[in-house]
């Protein structure tokens, strides 16, 4: 079911953080950010938070877009889920 984007609980243009963990791999945070780029090319590189896990075969990242539409979020979702370095995107 869909709802249409007036209906939406978000309010856009907004500030949308996209939190992604993958497992740790040197190129991960670069190849991310050039992605998240694509769907939002004024996003500031320099703005993604990193986490390891307490264990450290994994790392959190945080990607604060510039969410404009619905359409945005989804197709930026999307193809971080489905890129084959990411495990989670929340």
């Amino acid at each position: 079911m869909s709802i249409p984007e007036n209906e939406s609980l978000i309010k856009y243009p907004c500030a949308f953080p996209i939190k992604v963990m993958g497992k740790q791999n040197p190129e991960l945070a670069q190849v991310l950010t050039a992605l998240v780029l694509e769907h939002d090319p004024a996003f500031d590189a320099a703005t993604v938070e990193m986490r390891p896990s307490k264990g450290g075969n994994y790392i959190g990242l945080t990607f604060t877009v510039n969410a404009t539409s619905r359409v945005q979020l989804d197709a930026l979702y999307r193809a971080l889920h489905g890129h084959p370095l990411v495990s989670v995107v929340l």
